[in-house]
């Protein structure tokens, strides 16, 4: 099975052109495989990125949408609670591992927001808005994807 991906980069500031966590996640995502259906850029407001969120989960054939950015500490950081605002159930142990992983590397991944939740057979995971941090984060959780996508296909525990 190919999983398929979405890419939301949720800011104000950056395009396309120079989302750096964006591109470097798509680029992850080629190495394993797998898919990237497609990448935007969303302003940081709620009702955008949920709108942007129900999009790639109802309207392409993502498995897994990925965001970038807006689950930090700022006042304008948004992502988790667009996310919840949106999906039906979440998956705490995703986040669990992205910290984990994380705090190996800086203590400041404890102020990390994300959260990874479902919206029907579509897992959502947020990641951090810069390259660096959203790349370790994949690393933390990217053994476990290619199960998740065999789970919420309803494959079972045998892939």
């Amino acid at each position: 099975m190919t999983i398929k991906f979405a890419i939301i980069t949720c800011s104000d500031t950056r395009t396309l052109e120079t989302d750096e966590a964006g591109q470097k996640l798509e680029q992850l995502i080629a190495e394993q495989g797998w898919e990237c259906v497609r990448r935007v850029v969303e302003m940081d407001e709620r009702p955008f990125i949920a709108g942007a969120l129900i999009d790639a989960c109802d309207n392409t054939d993502a498995d897994i949408v990925l965001t970038c950015g807006g689950s930090g500490l700022s006042p304008r950081d948004v992502t988790p609670e667009a996310t919840r605002d949106v999906c039906n159930r979440e998956v705490p142990g995703i986040a669990e591992a992205m910290r984990y992983h994380s705090l190996q590397i800086t203590p400041y991944a404890m102020l990390s927001r994300a959260i990874a939740a479902q919206r029907g057979n579509t897992l959502v995971i947020n990641l951090p808005g810069s390259e660096k941090a959203a790349r370790e984060n994949w690393e933390g959780i990217v053994n476990a994807l290619g199960h998740a996508g065999h789970m919420m296909a309803g494959e079972g525990h045998d892939k």
